[in-house]
C-alpha cells in the first residue's frame, strides 16, 4: 500500500506552489506538476518571480488537493519541500515524460528549451496529509528522511 501522501500527489495534476519573496512574504501560484514519490516536478520560466525567489531561496511549500462532492471526501497534501533546477543530464527525460503523462496536452511537444524555462525538482521533506474520511480536520504529519525522497 502507497503512503497516502503519494496517493493524493499520484491522484492529481495541479498544485499551489509558494515561494519566499525578497521582502520575506509569500508569493503563491498554480503550476501543473507530475511526481515520482516524493519528487514534484515542475516548469517554469526563467524571467519569472517564481524562477528568481526559488533561485535565492529554495523553500517552497506546495499544497495539492481535488474538490470534493462532500466535506468527508476531502483529501490534500500539503508540504515543505526544498526546490531545485533538474541538472542531472538523464533526468530532464524523466521529469518530461512523466508531466507529459499527467498533462496529455504537452504530449506535441518536446522537452522545451531551457534557455528559457528550467525544469524543477521540489524533494518534500515536511509533509502534513488531511484526510476528512478519517474524521473531520484529521491530519498526519511526517518527515521525509533523504533516504525516502
Amino acid at each position: 500500500m502507497l503512503q497516502p501522501a503519494i496517493e493524493i500527489l499520484n491522484a492529481h495534476r495541479m498544485m499551489a506552489i509558494s515561494t519566499v519573496r525578497p521582502d520575506g512574504w509569500p508569493q503563491t501560484t498554480m503550476v501543473g506538476y507530475a511526481n515520482q514519490g516524493w519528487a514534484v516536478y515542475f516548469l517554469i520560466f526563467r524571467p519569472s518571480q517564481k524562477f528568481t525567489n526559488i533561485s535565492r531561496d529554495n523553500r517552497v511549500s506546495l499544497a495539492v488537493s481535488g474538490e470534493p462532492s462532500f466535506l468527508g471526501e476531502i483529501k490534500a497534501v500539503y508540504a515543505g519541500a526544498h526546490a531545485v533546477e533538474v541538472t542531472d543530464p538523464a533526468e530532464p527525460t524523466l521529469a518530461w515524460r512523466l508531466l507529459a503523462e499527467r498533462h496529455p496536452n504537452l504530449d506535441d511537444f518536446g522537452l522545451p528549451d531551457n534557455s528559457e524555462t528550467a525544469l524543477m525538482r521540489a524533494t518534500c521533506k515536511y509533509v502534513s496529509v488531511l484526510d476528512y474520511s478519517r474524521g473531520i480536520g484529521h491530519t498526519e504529519a511526517l518527515v521525509v528522511d533523504a533516504d525516502e525522497a
